[in-house]
């Protein structure tokens, strides 16, 4: 479980939000709305635990979230704007490379985001939008509880968004816990929306 309390989130030397609250459940999804420079991907870093907090607290089941980053870190799986490709790299070679998991694993992976055809192609010859399916494969690789999304259909088909959204499905439905930020309408059942228009300064 995740829970903010009145957090506020400075950027450069502007208060970009304040008094933002919620409470994250395991199988919940939060969804964060908003036009840009809201703050959907200040406070998405902050929860990460990139940032940190102007004022307000993070909890973790009761408890300080940012009093142990490492240990938060294992805690969530975070896709942000930039894909973090090496396209040296083969694709399953990206995977493989940051999670350690056996080829089986990794193909698996890849077959989510429909590119375990690609499995030994140089990343480099990836297009964008499989470039981008290729960042979200790693959720997929992760035992995280936690899913922090920035953006995550950007570059997308809609095949691609579909798949996607299967994959929310699958890992709320262990348990798991999904915060996106999102300017496109998302398939996440129960969701709640936070409009952080409403929380700007």
């Amino acid at each position: 479980m995740i829970e903010a309390r009145l957090l506020a989130a400075i950027r450069g030397e502007r208060l970009v939000f304040h008094n933002v609250s919620f409470l994250v459940q395991p199988g919940g999804a939060l969804l964060l709305v908003g036009p840009n420079g809201a703050g959907k991907s200040s406070l998405i870093r902050l929860l990460a635990g990139l940032t940190p907090p102007a004022a307000g607290a993070l909890l973790w089941n009761g408890d300080d979230a940012l009093d142990d980053p490492p240990l938060h870190a294992t805690r969530l799986a975070f896709v942000g704007h930039m894909d973090a490709i090496k396209p040296g790299l083969t694709v399953a070679d990206n995977l493989g490379l940051a999670q350690r998991r056996d080829r089986v694993a990794i193909l698996a992976a890849l077959a989510s985001v429909d590119l375990e055809r690609f499995a030994d192609l140089p990343a480099r010859l990836l297009s964008s939008g499989q470039r981008r399916r290729l960042a979200l494969a790693r959720l997929a690789l992760s035992d995280a509880p936690l899913w922090l999304l920035d953006e995550p259909t950007t570059g997308l088909d809609a095949a691609s968004v579909r798949r996607l959204e299967q994959n929310f499905a699958g890992h709320r439905a262990k348990g798991g816990m999904i915060i996106a930020a999102t300017h496109l309408p998302l398939d996440l059942p129960g969701a709640t929306p936070l409009d952080l228009s409403r929380m700007a300064v």
